[in-house]
């Protein structure tokens, strides 16, 4: 009499173990095979990125930190790194046709928003009417600074109630993003940011986001945004003597 087919448990304690035992179980189907080790697809992606790296370790350079590197690096490699810079600068140089920050009036928004934003990225700030408003005069003070860093940008500045009538002032400041007739984005106050302690490398972090600015813009090094950041104590303080001076004139 034929003994029927009966399946067997096979002691097993690590199925992925490099033993004999678990080879010939392999073999046999019991066990399936080994998952190929991710170490050398690791090692591959670590070397690409140090190569990218290295390839890349001249982006965000000026032409000034660029001289200081000749004794350090291959010269036709940073002739040519020069040249991209200097091309780069030329390019900014032309499309910086704006530099400031514009006032706006509601009945421009149609050309100085909406059309406008067919040539380039358009931001418009809506600020407080009360001067007590610390986001919105850091804001104030920020887009200052922004406005002049990227001139291919146009910066543009209403008080929130003379563009919508009966704005709440405790959605100032509030920012509108323009790009190709359309709204991109929108920011009611400082709070999807850092609140007060806001700074210009926030905001460039948002325009990172919505591509308004390109990874590796020179014009992007923290230290020139340190050097432009506006000062935040005397904000503060002058904010806190307008509260007082209004406080004082209800006594």
């Amino acid at each position: 009499m034929d003994m029927p087919d009966m399946p067997v448990n096979v002691p097993v304690d690590d199925p992925n173990a490099d033993t004999e035992w678990n080879d010939i179980l392999r073999k046999k189907g019991i066990i399936p095979e080994k998952p190929p080790s991710p170490t050398p697809m690791i090692r591959e992606a670590l070397e690409q990125a140090r190569q990218m790296a290295h390839e890349n370790r001249l982006e965000g350079k000026d032409l000034d930190e660029l001289d200081e590197l000749e004794d350090d690096e291959d010269e036709d490699f940073l002739d040519s790194y020069r040249q991209k810079r200097m091309q780069e600068l030329a390019t900014l140089q032309n499309a910086s046709v704006y530099n400031q920050v514009y006032p706006l009036q509601k009945s421009e928004w149609a050309t100085e928003v909406t059309e406008a934003s067919n040539k380039a990225w358009v931001l418009v700030l809506l600020t407080s009417s009360s001067g007590t408003n610390l986001e919105s005069r850091i804001m104030i003070e920020l887009w200052r600074t922004l406005a002049k860093k990227f001139g291919d940008i146009k910066f543009c500045q209403i008080r929130g109630d003379l563009c919508i009538e009966g704005y709440p002032d405790r959605n100032c400041p509030t920012v509108l993003v323009y790009k190709d007739g359309d709204v991109k984005r929108q920011m009611v106050t400082l709070k999807e940011l850092r609140g007060e302690s806001t700074g210009v490398d926030d905001v460039q972090q948002m325009l990172l986001e919505l591509g308004a600015l390109k990874h590796g813009d020179s014009r992007l090094a923290s230290q020139a945004a340190k050097e432009n950041e506006p000062p935040r104590r005397g904000i503060q303080q002058s904010t806190r003597q307008a509260a007082d001076e209004e406080d004082s004139d209800f006594d």
